[in-house]
């Protein structure tokens, strides 16, 4: 997926939706541009566009994924919230990032589409594989010593993953113990606003 100038995207999104936004600099600039965003004034749809621009860009999806993921999630009966951000949050690529493999959401991607990623030791390559309770995600035989995966012992020793995914740094393995719960991290976006866009 090509997603363009990481730096102007999270400024306009006045959010650090990709991981290397994430500094002491990209959070001054932040701050300016949340005191420039009072003085204007956005509509209903302008502030929901910008809640989907940021949920995306968080997720690094093109606009007809995500926009799938929505559209699953309001058919379904349920927390519309809860089903769309368990969908998200159970993609194979997103647990390789929050279990601390790859230090970036691409390069947790580029892991798993390139095929050093199995599921319960069989290699996948699709990073939207929807992972479930009692998986083991591991890292493929053949793969450990690629330089890919160099420090990941010494980077996975203070990590600290979420609590439905077990980290093992020895075997270099993520079991998948329970479900993502809603509302046990904070989001970059208003999950609402998103749903409420997709509704429209």
């Amino acid at each position: 997926m090509i997603i363009g100038p990481k730096y102007k995207i999270a400024r306009r999104l006045n959010a650090p939706v990709f991981e290397k936004t994430q500094t002491q600099k990209y959070a001054i600039s932040r701050t300016r541009k949340s005191k420039e965003e009072r003085r204007k004034t956005r509509s209903d749809f302008g502030q929901q566009l910008l809640e989907k621009q940021k949920a995306r860009f968080s997720y690094a999806l093109t606009e007809k994924q995500f926009a799938n993921y929505v559209k699953k999630a309001l058919a379904k009966k349920g927390s519309n919230q809860s089903i769309l951000f368990d969908a998200l949050e159970r993609r194979l690529d997103n647990a390789v990032l929050r279990a601390g493999f790859a230090t970036t959401r691409l390069a947790a991607r580029q892991m798993v589409s390139h095929g050093h990623i199995t599921v319960n030791g069989k290699r996948v390559t699709i990073p939207s594989h929807q992972i479930k309770q009692g998986d083991v995600i591991g890292v493929r035989e053949g793969s450990k010593t690629k330089a890919l995966f160099n420090g990941l012992d010494e980077r996975l020793k203070n990590f600290q993953a979420p609590s439905w995914l077990i980290v093992n740094p020895g075997e270099k393995s993520i079991a998948v113990k329970g479900v993502p719960a809603f509302g046990s991290q904070e989001l970059l976006f208003d999950i609402d606003a998103v749903l409420e866009f997709y509704s429209r």
